[in-house]
């Protein structure tokens, strides 16, 4: 199964996580409340400018015509409202990297406390490199979305609506075409930000997976040179940056395409209301001023169209390593010890009872097994007697050792399937072929097995 097909989110997952992203700002309202009025100012002024440089025209349109003191003023208050709009825009920013920096300090701080209660049998099964991904790429990609919200997002929805009501307020018929047009770009915006999603969930995915195998390649570089296995670490590599490449240029070239085809869209806009503005004013029902307003506000309404589409890709992504930061800190914690569990006072003497060896309780555990005479193997073979599909026993290089028909005698006792076989090499092969892939292979035993394991083990693979 593809990395898409299996991580890709539900909407309800999606909802989901959108859920617990918007519960992680809550402790960060006051900024939120000061974020949404900076925004809100920082608009105001903008939208402002247009309607004094619209003015400033209509005071020198005719030769020998011109109030130069009125243009003055205008031109006075044009810099004051920009100056305001420049603030507004510091504040903004300095609130949202506030909230986002915030937000991935905690993430990350509670992902570090997780990992501190995680189960032995959490990371044994799954590559550190997974988790450090998890941890460090996507909350970094996380952050770079949720800026990116903060910072356009809500700047451009308030650009959209108080755009239309200034609009509204100065000609109801020329605003009614761009409203007309403007369900086209959200529906362009709206198809492609949906591919580009489940493309951007398996780069995340793979992402992760190409982390842990550079991180356990590197980290046993010896043991990697010592059982001559970097071609296939080679390999394996090759595989999962083809795997990344592929998704990457699919979600990267999806995601492309919103800005490109929103703006042509917004093209359109520009054009019918220059169109119908000119008929409008040569019929005099508004001034040239008027007219250069309208074609100022086309330019704001229809650009918050591009960056929204632009943020929509981003926060797709960011949802997409938010869930899978979430995944982590839902994994289950270690069992606590009883509040009053027995202290041990060890006497030297070793038992091992009711302990699994194995994580995964509904897969066959094939146990390899040799051991040396003079040990005490009775109690060995008691304590995982009962976690055993089958045995398949060899004689150890040591002539202290049973052989591997005298173990299999004993081992028939315990009413479980035993063979026994006259070499290590055959031993390893057939128990690698009983376990097949939903089984598990446990070596057991003696260590002057060790090497043998490993060196047949080599050879099978």
């Amino acid at each position: 199964m593809s990395a898409k097909a299996k991580n890709k989110l539900t909407p309800q997952q999606r909802k989901a996580t959108l859920n617990r992203v918007l519960h992680k700002i809550r402790p960060y309202s006051a900024f939120v409340v000061c974020s949404l009025l900076v925004a809100a100012v920082s608009v105001a002024a903008q939208l402002y400018i247009p309607i004094l440089c619209g003015d400033a025209i209509d005071k020198m349109l005719g030769k020998g015509n011109v109030d130069l003191a009125g243009v003055l003023r205008i031109a006075v208050s044009i810099l004051v409202v920009a100056a305001v709009a420049a603030l507004a825009q510091w504040l903004l920013s300095v609130c949202n990297n506030r909230i986002t920096f915030s937000v991935s300090r905690d993430l990350r701080n509670e992902a570090l406390r997780k990992i501190q209660t995680l189960p032995l049998s959490y990371l044994d099964s799954h590559p550190s490199g997974d988790i450090v991904s998890r941890m460090v790429a996507d909350v970094d990609t996380f952050a770079d979305g949720l800026l990116m919200g903060f910072t356009q997002l809500f700047s451009g929805i308030l650009t959209i609506f108080g755009t239309l009501l200034f609009m509204l307020r100065e000609n109801v018929p020329i605003t009614l075409v761009v409203v007309c047009i403007t369900p086209l770009s959200l529906v362009v915006a709206g198809f492609l930000a949906k591919r580009s999603y489940g493309y951007f969930q398996s780069q995340s995915t793979v992402r992760g997976k190409q982390t842990a195998l550079v991180n356990e390649m590197i980290e046993g570089q010896k043991v990697v040179q010592a059982f001559g296995h970097e071609a296939e670490s080679l390999a394996a590599f090759d595989e999962v940056n083809g795997q990344l490449q592929d998704v990457s240029l699919k979600a990267i070239f999806f995601s492309s395409l919103t800005n490109p085809a929103t703006r042509f869209v917004n093209n359109i806009v520009y054009a019918g209301v220059g169109l119908v503005g000119a008929l409008y004013a040569v019929r005099g029902g508004i001034t040239i001023g008027q007219l250069s307003v309208f074609l100022n506000y086309a330019n704001q309404y229809t650009k918050p169209f591009n960056e929204i589409s632009g943020v929509v890709t981003e926060l797709q992504n960011a949802l997409a390593c938010a869930a899978r930061v979430f995944e982590l800190l839902d994994a289950d914690d270690q069992i606590p010890e009883a509040e009053n569990a027995s202290v041990l006072q060890p006497d030297g003497h070793v038992q091992l009872e009711d302990v699994s060896f194995r994580y995964l309780p509904d897969r066959p555990l094939t146990i390899l097994t040799g051991v040396l005479g003079d040990k005490d193997y009775h109690c060995m073979y008691r304590s995982v007697a009962d976690h055993a599909a089958e045995f398949i026993t060899v004689t150890p290089d040591n002539p202290r050792a049973l052989t591997a028909q005298e173990l299999a005698g004993y081992l028939s006792s315990f009413g479980k399937p035993v063979t026994a076989c006259d070499t290590v090499d055959e031993g390893v092969r057939l128990a690698i072929d009983h376990a097949g892939k939903s089984g598990t292979v446990l070596c057991y035993g003696s260590l002057y097995l060790l090497g043998d394991v490993i060196a047949a083990a080599a050879e099978v693979k």
